[in-house]
This record gives C-alpha cells, sequence and structure tokens, in this order.
C-alpha cells in the first residue's frame, strides 16, 4: 500500500524575528501535516507536496540524484520571507517515494493526492524529482475535473529544454509525460493543448520535433524565449490562454543555463534564464487560470552553493505571491 513520508520538520528552520505575533518567514508560516489533515477553508491554502523520485530519469538514462530534490528544495524555502498580505495556509503533508522501481503506482497515488486537493480547493505546489512527476500531476487535474462533471480544457505550459514526448516503449520515463496526456487526450476526444518555452534542438532529436508537429504542440526555442523577445513570448502566452480554461505550470530546471542551475538531471549551458521565467509567471497568474504547479529534475547531488535549490525555491515563492495577489 503507497503511503507518503512524512515531512523531517527539521528542514523548516531559520531565524526567528517576531513580527507582531505574525510569522516573517515561511519556516514559522509552514504546518507539516498529513494530506487526511487538509480540509476546505475560506481562506487560500497552498499544499507543498514531495516527488522524490527518480525512477524515471534512471529508465530516461539520467543523471540520478533527483530522488533528494523535494527537501533541497524545502530547505531553501524555509528562510524565505513571509510577505503574503491576507490570510493564507502553507502546508507541507511530505514526500511520494518510489521503492521497488514502482514508479507507475506512485504516479497513480500521486494523481489521486492531485485530485483530492483541488476538489478541497487548495493550490497544490509539487516538487521533484524527475520530470515523470508531471504526468502524474496531469493526471489527478483531469481527474478532479472530471469528477465534477466539467468539460473545461486543460493547457499543459512546460518551461523545458525538451519536449519530453518519448514513446512508451521503456514505460513510463521522465521522458515520457507529455507523449502519455496526448495519448490520453485522443483517447478522451480531447484537444491537446501543450506550449513548451525554451525548447533546445541540441536536446531533441528530429523525431521528437516530427512528434510535437504531429500532435500539435506549440512551442519556442530557447533562442526566442529570451526577454529580448518578450513581445513576442507575451503573445504567445496570451494567446495559448486564450485557448484554455484552466493552466497546469511545470517547470523544468534544466531549461535554465546551467550558469544558474547546475543541479539537475540533464545539465544545459545554453538554457533560459531567471528574468523572462519571471515574466512569464506573471502573465500566467495574472490570468488566474493556473491550477496548479510543480518543479522538476531538481539534483543536489550536483548542485553548487544550493545555487538551483535557491532558484526553485525563489520561483515557489514569487509564484505563490502573485497567486495570492491575483
Amino acid at each position: 500500500m503507497m503511503s507518503i513520508k512524512p515531512t523531517d520538520k527539521r528542514l523548516w528552520k531559520g531565524r526567528d524575528e517576531p513580527r507582531f505575533g505574525q510569522s516573517n518567514y515561511w519556516h514559522e508560516l509552514v504546518q507539516c501535516c498529513q494530506l487526511n489533515d487538509i480540509t476546505s477553508t475560506q481562506h487560500k491554502q497552498i499544499i507543498l507536496l514531495g516527488y522524490a523520485c527518480e525512477e524515471g530519469v534512471r529508465r530516461n538514462q539520467g543523471r540520478l540524484g533527483a530522488a533528494e530534490g523535494p527537501d533541497a528544495i524545502r530547505k531553501m524555502m524555509a528562510v524565505l520571507p513571509n510577505h503574503f498580505e491576507t490570510k493564507i495556509g502553507l502546508f507541507d503533508v511530505g514526500n511520494f517515494e518510489c521503492s521497488d522501481q514502482e514508479l507507475e503506482d506512485v504516479q497513480t497515488f500521486l494523481g489521486h493526492s492531485v485530485a483530492k486537493l483541488l476538489q478541497l480547493g487548495t493550490f497544490p505546489v509539487l516538487l521533484g524529482g524527475g520530470h515523470d512527476i508531471a504526468y502524474a500531476h496531469y493526471t489527478g487535474i483531469r481527474a478532479f475535473l472530471n469528477q465534477a462533471l466539467k468539460k473545461e480544457s486543460i493547457g499543459v505550459i512546460n518551461l523545458d529544454a525538451h519536449f519530453d514526448l518519448r514513446s512508451k516503449e521503456q514505460g513510463n520515463t521522465s521522458g515520457t509525460p507529455f507523449f502519455q496526456m496526448a495519448k490520453d487526450c485522443q483517447e478522451e476526444g480531447q484537444e491537446f493543448h501543450y506550449l513548451c518555452l525554451g525548447i533546445q534542438k541540441a536536446a531533441n532529436t528530429k523525431v521528437l520535433f516530427d512528434t510535437a508537429e504531429r500532435l500539435g504542440a506549440e512551442w519556442l526555442e530557447s533562442s526566442d524565449y529570451t526577454i529580448n523577445n518578450w513581445e513576442d513570448i507575451e503573445q504567445k502566452l496570451n494567446s495559448f490562454l486564450a485557448k484554455v480554461d484552466h493552466v497546469y505550470l511545470t517547470i523544468d530546471l534544466d531549461g535554465f543555463s546551467s550558469a544558474y542551475a547546475p543541479g539537475v538531471s540533464a545539465p544545459s549551458p545554453m538554457g533560459f534564464t531567471p528574468d523572462v521565467v519571471l515574466k512569464t509567471l506573471e502573465v500566467l497568474f495574472q490570468s488566474k487560470k493556473v491550477i496548479s504547479m510543480d518543479l522538476a529534475e531538481m539534483n543536489p547531488v550536483y548542485d553548487q552553493d544550493n545555487a538551483t535549490a535557491r532558484l526553485a525555491a525563489r520561483l515557489v515563492h514569487f509564484a505563490m505571491d502573485l497567486l495570492t495577489k491575483a
């Protein structure tokens, strides 16, 4: 039977600076609990879930170490300041772990958990772990909408150097999640809405480009996903947002230049930069269509001075500030 490993509360530590009885830092604000402790409330709730799994990376012949990613991000989130202007619930329900190479079982369990959290009106933030987190996450969102009898569409926005549209010849891997989503859409008679920002020709075969074309995916290559090209990027984002009811946002940290994110499974010296990603987040969250988000491929084994973990933590911090103000 699948279970969630409780978070080690010692990860959430930092300086104490009382602010008139309010939490000054995230380590003071967060509550470590079990998934079943989460209930529906009138104020916004952010739920952190760790995907401490690298089986998909192993199957995809990537560098191992991503299973330690969620805890590395937690350590860096702990010391971030609390700038929420309204009452916010911040909960950490622990790590989904993969033992005995049971990747598919963990993905199913995670999907059920995401669906439950969405039913409660919360905003899930998933921390990975391999990018196989994406398929599990997506199935949870789709299950939630199906249970609610909503025929609303999901737009998948992936910030990544890779399409991750490989076929399932080796089973589920960190390179197959969006191909799996496309197949599910075909089986359910739904349109596959997929936008990938930061694609690199050096990181994708011609077969993958052909697959993306055949499946109707949209993308911008890394040479176009730059702050100097912001006007075109913003137009691309708004055009995509206009076609969908909800957005599932996934950020693969290996899409960033390795100057900013050395601690990933597949480092890239020619990836995108944080400034264009922050601008992208502003557009997405201002649309009020983002239903859930995750970060993938954090690999502390190869990190330097916690640079990648700090980047991941700052992205969540920035996005949640936007969420609570939207």
